[in-house]
């Protein structure tokens, strides 16, 4: 009897489409986004986990405090051992003594963990999958060509887009000094690269903007 062939269901995903604004702040055109970045499925307890790493990242570690051994003083007994009719103490640096040492203080420590380029990457999905979900993501035609730093300009488009009160990320695919320098200015902004934002920027923001061409590039640095 012949074998029955093996079916492979394949996930049919629909295709996003969202508006895309002229520099003027208008909208001009429909683009459509990549499915398999933006319309993957939100892993929440992951994206809690990777939130958690980042900023575990980003903490300094700097608090210190002295056990009685690294208090100045306190070397000498305060009063023989016995027949006072006082507890016995050997250091006035005791924890148990006022400008004594602390036990079990906080000390210098890295609190910084990684997690595996494979888990940030899905998360990083993630994260943009739920930006889109929440209407939170807008295309514009390109980049700003800016021939010197010019705040003026990139506020000029916020503001037509209705978008300047807001935390905006602004991505882009390649360097340009004089955006770069037009952007750090701007109120609630972040600047990031293609190549070096992460899951926690996604999330940290309100909105997320950047080109076409920089999402090819978003699609092809999360594809590879």
């Amino acid at each position: 009897m012949p074998r029955a062939k093996k079916v492979t269901k394949i996930e049919n995903k629909e295709i996003p489409v969202v508006d895309v604004y002229s520099l003027s702040g208008k909208k001009v055109d429909k683009f459509k986004l990549d499915p398999d970045v933006f319309s993957a499925k939100v892993n929440k307890p992951l994206l809690h986990e990777i939130i958690q790493m980042y900023r575990a990242n980003a903490r300094q570690g700097n608090a210190s405090t002295k056990t009685k051994g690294l208090v100045r003083g306190g070397g000498k007994k305060p009063w023989r051992q016995k027949g006072t009719g006082r507890a016995r103490s050997g250091s006035i640096r005791s924890p148990l003594w006022r400008h004594g040492g602390v036990t079990f203080g906080p000390l210098p420590r890295d609190f910084g963990y990684d997690m595996p380029k494979k888990t940030k990457r899905i998360a990083l999905i993630s994260s943009l999958s739920a930006k889109l979900k929440d209407n939170e993501i807008l295309i514009i035609e390109k980049d700003p060509e800016l021939k010197q730093p010019k705040t003026r300009e990139i506020a000029k488009l916020l503001l037509s887009m209705k978008i300047y009160e807001d935390r905006v990320l602004f991505l882009y695919a390649n360097s340009n000094e004089n955006i770069m320098k037009s952007c750090r200015n701007v109120k609630n902004m972040m600047l990031k690269r293609s190549v070096d934002f992460n899951a926690y920027d996604v999330l940290s923001n309100s909105k997320i903007l950047f080109s076409k061409d920089t999402h090819d590039a978003i699609v092809k640095r999360l594809k590879q």
